[in-house]
């Protein structure tokens, strides 16, 4: 299943992966996953909002266990992040049937749509608008950067907009959701090679604008110029050092310039800040600085600055009763929050989710360089299938 999936959407260049939501590559891992369904015996759906989803026994018995993750990356992002959750479902799903194991309850795959917002700017577009925290309105909205819509592209896609929106009904299929994920992190490297997810911190994206003046690089005296550039750059350093003084992450990772000319002065820079925290209100304190910091600097270069939140997510508690099992069910594995944001804490808010994670030895993510240790994935694969033994063949 590795070896088919992995040649999808690389770049020759990067040697990372480029599959947006609703282009070709995404098709193609769609194609992938249907397959994998069908191999099995699957009953394959399509939701109202383009998640795909592979059952085994009764979608309407309700009660289901369901497991999954994403197969769309960020721009030149790694093999791990996403697919190592759908590919360990499917084989988690094989080692059951080779246990010979009976299921009490409906077992469910899902591959959740564009999890990384990285064509429509908004990440986790599939669960929110499944659970209702992404409305048909705010969806509608969304434009990548060619200024392609949202629905758009899903229609030239195969799939019809006019039915995207808050599924009440399949949600309310839902006993337990369990997301495995490789860690984009390095809590794991020196303890064992899976963990259980405890939390996910608060996190958004916002979008700064910086409004100047275009004028020539070369004639414009540095009294007369309205550079938004310098605002924009003050910004970033100001981002870094108020999120280190909070504990806290604010990071600058896209940033879009017009008229983009190298002889140019620019008349406007977008920047997009992700930024994070281990609580609400430490996030708004340091979002707040560095606007605070964006507007004063602004102030000194003739610059206005407007802010913008695009996204935003609020702590998320993993449920503990099913967090718990999941621990005791694997041996007292270690348990850790994490930074990132996933489709398991959109959910929440819905039904009882819990995550797995499976070490990656560098720590990097949202990279090529993203790695898992064979043997680790492996592991992973034994421990969903454990802890779906326990959720779904047992009670």
């Amino acid at each position: 299943m590795w070896a088919e999936l992995l040649p999808v959407g690389r770049s020759a260049a990067s040697g990372g992966y480029r599959r947006f939501a609703w282009t070709t590559a995404d098709a193609e891992c769609r194609a992938w996953f249907r397959e994998q369904a069908e191999r099995r015996g699957l009953a394959y759906e399509v939701d109202r909002n383009g998640n795909q989803w592979a059952w085994l026994g009764d979608p309407q018995a309700g009660d289901a266990v369901v497991t999954g993750s994403h197969l769309d990356s960020v721009p030149d992002g790694g093999a791990f992040d996403g697919p190592l959750g759908v590919v360990s479902a499917f084989a988690a799903l094989d080692e059951l049937r080779s246990r010979g194991v009976e299921f009490t309850r409906p077992l469910a795959i899902v591959n959740f749509g564009d999890e990384e917002g990285a064509r429509f700017g908004v990440a986790c577009v599939g669960s929110r608008l499944a659970a209702g925290v992404l409305t048909r309105d705010q969806a509608y909205a969304l434009r990548d950067a060619d200024g392609a819509r949202l629905p758009d592209a899903m229609e030239r896609a195969g799939h019809d907009p006019a039915a995207i929106g808050t599924d009440h009904e399949r949600l309310g299929r839902i006993g337990a959701f369990v997301e495995l994920h490789v860690e984009q992190g390095r809590f794991l490297t020196e303890r064992q090679p899976v963990g259980v997810a405890s939390a996910i911190w608060p996190h958004g994206r916002w979008r700064f604008d910086f409004h100047g003046e275009a004028n020539h690089a070369g004639t414009t005296r540095v009294e007369d110029r309205r550079d938004p550039m310098l605002t924009y750059a003050t910004t970033v350093l100001a981002a870094r050092k108020k999120a280190r003084l909070a504990g806290a992450l604010a990071t600058f990772g896209k940033v879009a310039v017009e008229p983009n000319g190298t002889n140019a002065i620019a008349s406007l820079v977008r920047g997009w800040l992700d930024s994070r925290a281990a609580d609400e209100a430490t996030l708004e304190r340091v979002v707040e600085e560095i606007r605070q910091a964006a507007a004063d600097r602004g102030g000194r270069d003739g610059v206005r600055v407007e802010l913008t939140r695009e996204s935003y997510t609020p702590v998320v508690d993993f449920d503990g009763p099913l967090r718990d099992r999941l621990a005791r069910t694997l041996g007292g594995v270690p348990v850790l929050p994490t930074g990132a944001g996933h489709d398991a804490g959109i959910l929440a808010s819905a039904v009882p989710t819990a995550m797995l994670f499976v070490r990656n030895p560098t720590g990097i993510s949202h990279s090529p360089a993203e790695h898992a240790e064979a043997a680790d994935c492996l592991a992973g694969v034994t421990a969903l299938a454990d802890v779906l033994e326990d959720l779904a063949c047992q009670g």
